[in-house]
């Protein structure tokens, strides 16, 4: 039985802003442990062939759907974990859940016109229990094999009013299952706490996970049945689309116009109703794995290992006479002296001070923001580019300093500025650098000049990074200040070097 994870890996970097952004959402960021969440949702499945060998399960390369913008942070942690993707496929917009879940299930059956069964999951969650985790998919797979839809319900803890539920109908008898499963009953929208009280209590209600499992074509033949126009559009956007190495680029033109929609609301609502493709069922799995889907500072204090005051300390924090507090600092020292409950995030350029009941509001200063035209929400101050990163150290009326880190073997794109003149100091490694008709090597301390309206390019060629102080003076320093005359990353009009 073909296994292809179908890891989603949208997000705007809005709920735990400071930390994520919206250039570099939390899927990217190492938050509950020394891989990132994405890495963390790509290891997940190591060890279930060995845990379960009866099944003959073939697990494949994972199926990445991102957005356009992210596509060299999660190629490159992918690379960093030794994994190769089965393609990354690249949204040029923003659509939900359910065209993307159809995009990869197109992808999966045209590789080898095959007929895997999905394990569809969002790159942002954590799971505790990776073993648990695997149990479950494995009675998932069982199950999808026969042609059910599965969605996987977590076991709630608490009388949670941040999350939908799930509501369980009958108990199912199954030879093949090591765990309980349900039929799908009814999907329910965030409760207030009264009604989150009377879930708990019941029994019936679990909360909604967004991991499903189902083999590609019966995906395909639901969204084709409940929400052609999906179908319709993803089909040729996928078809007239081109491949970039290990990514696929959809039609832009084409998947403009595709609608937005969850897959719980395309199709897991309807098929609840058994009526609806009796010959598809939609079963419920009960999850108890420790799970959180992150979606806010407290979740995160909730999933982090606490001191004996129930405070969580990440970087350089100091706590005394505090209790329930998450304090987490990047680049100085934090210290907090009698005071509870607080989510505290010190990042370089950003400061970040919220109760933590309060934790979901956080999105209003992402929005003001956003409003005000600034640029924190966006970036961090240090910027990942698919050669590297750059930083701003300093800037003022008519001059900015930046220290990039290009990786060996990179290269910036050949470019041109029309209003601001740069100064390269190399601080280690060795750079090639081209300035109009001139190519040269500079090494650990030397420097050069590169003139409004000259042609260049910076590369790495050695084995080391390359790190390089710059200082960039004119009229105009924005990154849009660019015109790319040959970029190896294929970027076009993304702004930046």
């Amino acid at each position: 039985m073909h296994l292809q994870p179908v890891i989603l890996s949208g997000g705007s970097g809005t709920r735990l802003w400071p930390l994520s952004r919206e250039a570099y959402p939390k899927q990217f960021l190492p938050l509950t442990g020394g891989h990132t969440l994405l890495q963390d949702t790509v290891l997940r499945l190591d060890g279930l062939v060995a845990e379960h060998p009866r099944l003959g399960l073939l697990p494949r390369d994972p199926i990445v759907v991102c957005n356009e913008a992210h596509r060299f942070l999660v190629a490159e942690q992918l690379r960093q974990l030794g994994r190769a993707p089965a393609v990354i496929l690249l949204e040029p917009f923003g659509r939900n859940t359910a065209p993307a879940l159809t995009l990869a299930a197109l992808s999966a059956v045209a590789a080898d016109d095959d007929d895997p069964v999905l394990l569809v999951a969002p790159a942002d969650h954590a799971i505790a229990d990776g073993e648990a985790f695997r149990q479950a998919v494995a009675d998932g797979a069982v199950l999808a094999q026969q042609g059910a839809v599965i969605t996987f319900g977590i076991v709630p803890a608490k009388p949670e009013t941040g999350y939908g539920y799930i509501q369980q109908g009958e108990a199912l008898a199954h030879a093949e299952l090591n765990g309980a499963a349900y039929r799908l009953h009814a999907f329910v929208e965030k409760p207030d706490r009264a009604t989150a009280e009377r879930y708990l209590a019941s029994g019936e209600y679990l909360w909604n996970s967004g991991i499903f499992m189902l083999r590609a074509s019966v995906w395909l033949t639901l969204i084709r049945r409940f929400r052609p126009e999906i179908a319709e559009v993803c089909e040729a956007a996928i078809k007239t689309g081109r491949g970039d190495g290990e990514f696929r680029r959809l039609d832009a033109g084409r998947f403009k116009d595709c609608p937005s929609d969850s897959i719980d609301y395309a199709v897991m609502e309807r098929l609840s109703q058994a009526e609806a493709a009796p010959e598809h069922p939609a079963i419920v799995l009960p999850l108890a794995a420790g799970w959180s889907d992150v979606g806010a500072w407290s979740a995160l204090w909730e999933v982090r290992e606490q001191d004996g005051d129930g405070n969580v300390l990440d970087g350089d924090a100091f706590v005394h006479e505090s209790h329930d507090n998450l304090l987490i600092a990047q680049s100085r020292l934090l210290a907090a002296v009698g005071v509870d409950n607080l989510i505290v995030v010190e990042t370089p350029d950003a400061v970040l001070v919220a109760h933590r009941e309060r934790a979901q509001e956080v999105k209003a200063v992402t929005a003001f923001l956003s409003e005000s035209r600034r640029n924190e929400h966006r970036h961090h101050q240090r910027v990942h580019r698919p050669w590297g990163a750059f930083e701003s150290i300093t800037m003022g009326g008519r001059y900015q300093v930046k220290r990039l880190t290009v990786k060996p073997g990179e290269a910036l794109s050949k470019q041109m500025h029309h209003h601001r003149a740069e100064h390269w100091v190399v601080v280690s490694g060795t750079a090639k650098v081209t300035n109009d008709d001139k190519t040269f090597l500079l090494t650990e301390n030397q420097s050069t000049y590169i003139p409004i309206g000259t042609t260049h390019r910076l590369e790495n060629p050695g084995s080391i990074p390359l790190e390089i102080i710059e200082v960039q003076s004119g009229s105009y320093l924005g990154e849009d200040d660019i015109v790319r005359f040959d970029d190896l990353y294929d970027r076009g009009g993304d702004s930046g070097c």
